[in-house]
């Protein structure tokens, strides 16, 4: 949840160069974050719309408890960075000045100067500048630290609950869904993040960039256990190049695109706070490409396998009951992940801040617990689900027969072909059949 402060100036005199000096409220590590944001408001009144390329220039200085300024970015070699201003009549758009990643003072002392904006200013005549200073709410943050934990805690019992369930069973017994959720369990504690308080102890990338990896890691794998799962449902020779590798290399470029976008933010913020890769354009629309490219790919293929399921496997028996419940699981995972993502970003989903976005942040507790929350129960209700019964290893006659364990507690093999012990016979097979052909 963001917490925000502003301040105005409307005098004319040097309106359009500054300086703009100014003094953030008081902020703690709680506050994770903070965010300059600067809006101009002119007096246009035609209907056109108009842009401008202008640059900027930024020096902060952090206030010790002693009140004694400490230079963050000199103001002797401040930087130079471009921003884009788009204006409809009165109203520009906002733009993001400076971005802090961590907090080491309970103050901050910043000048802004524009340049290159004195010939905007002469045609429109600019009214008035406003900064906002944005930050997480502490209480928010609190509120986070403590869900993550009791989702981290609660995630622990399930993985260990979960093994304790298979404990009996040798892993060539595991059904697919048993094998992912052996797999996925795991990578849902280190999506909680155990190590998220270090981010307000450290003053470091690192923190917040293992935060960044373990969200990718988790959410990659997820959308590779859609695919595998769909397709491993009607293929039971899973060879590890003809099977594996085209899922795993689709997902992969995901997670690299992923990856590289946080990593490159969060290093080049840490070196220079007035850094956004909106502004380095050329790799930045380079790796939008590549990123929807293999999306793309992704959905089609996912498409495409959930389609022939379907059409393989909606008659046989333990098959159908199997399908229906991984469907319907995924798509209210999908729905709300869009509901929260469109009400987040705006219809314009798929312009440059949807994919500057790609590591998780979250502007309201709300959004917060819908995504945590959704994903984090979504692991739950399957591992219920997909653990064997009390009675399975004493009951195989009745286990076999019912649908309700046998779609959790046979091998693939086993549904498909029959156990050994029945000498591996079709599924529709009448009782009353001889073993023989």
């Amino acid at each position: 949840m963001l917490s925000q402060g502003n301040k105005t100036r409307s005098d004319t005199s040097h309106i359009a160069t500054g300086p703009y000096t100014m003094r953030t409220p008081t902020m703690s590590t709680y506050c994770q974050q903070l965010w300059v944001i600067a809006k101009i408001t002119t007096e246009n009144t035609d209907e056109e719309i108009y842009d401008k390329t202008f640059h900027v220039t930024v020096s902060i200085d952090g206030l010790t408890e002693e009140h004694k300024p400490t230079p963050i970015l000199h103001s002797r070699n401040p930087k130079n960075r471009t921003r884009h201003l788009s204006c409809i009549r009165q109203d520009c758009e906002e733009f993001i000045v400076l971005h802090l990643g961590f907090l080491d003072y309970n103050h901050y002392i910043i000048t802004v100067r524009f340049y290159d904006l004195e010939s905007f200013h002469f045609r429109y005549n600019i009214k008035s500048v406003t900064f906002y200073f944005k930050t997480y709410d502490p209480a928010f943050t609190q509120v986070e630290i403590w869900f993550r934990f009791i989702f981290l805690f609660t995630t622990f019992v399930f993985t260990c609950w979960f093994a304790h369930t298979l404990r009996k069973y040798v892993v060539y017994d595991w059904s697919i869904e048993q094998k992912w959720m052996s797999v996925l369990l795991p990578l849902l504690m280190l999506y909680n993040n155990p190590m998220f308080p270090m981010m307000f102890l450290v003053n470091s990338w690192i923190p917040g960039m293992i935060d960044a990896v373990a969200q990718a890691t988790f959410l990659c794998a997820l959308l590779l256990f859609w695919l595998c799962i769909y397709h491993g449902l009607r293929q039971n020779n899973r060879k590890v190049f003809f099977f594996y590798f085209p899922k795993v290399f689709i997902v992969a470029m995901l997670w690299l695109s992923a990856i590289i976008l946080a990593a490159w933010q969060k290093y080049n913020e840490m070196q220079d706070p007035t850094y956004n890769h909106t502004t380095d354009t050329k790799n930045f629309y380079a790796l939008k490409v590549f990123f929807f490219t293999f999306g793309g790919l992704y959905f089609a293929y996912l498409v495409l396998l959930v389609l022939k399921a379907y059409s393989e496997l909606r008659c046989m028996p333990f098959f159908d009951m199997r399908l229906k419940f991984l469907t319907l699981l995924m798509l209210v995972v999908i729905a709300v992940s869009l509901t929260v993502t469109i009400l987040r970003f705006g219809v314009g989903v798929l312009e440059d801040n949807f994919v500057a976005e790609l590591s998780t942040t979250y502007n309201s507790s709300a959004q917060f617990m819908s995504f945590y929350g959704l994903l984090n129960f979504y692991l739950y209700t399957m591992a219920y689900v997909y653990s064997p019964g009390d009675r399975a290893s004493y009951e195989v006659s009745i286990t076999k027969d019912n649908p309700a364990f046998s779609m959790i507690n046979d091998s693939d093999e086993d549904v498909v072909y029959g156990s050994d012990e029945e000498s591996r016979r079709p599924l529709n097979r009448n009782r009353t059949d001889d073993d023989s052909d």
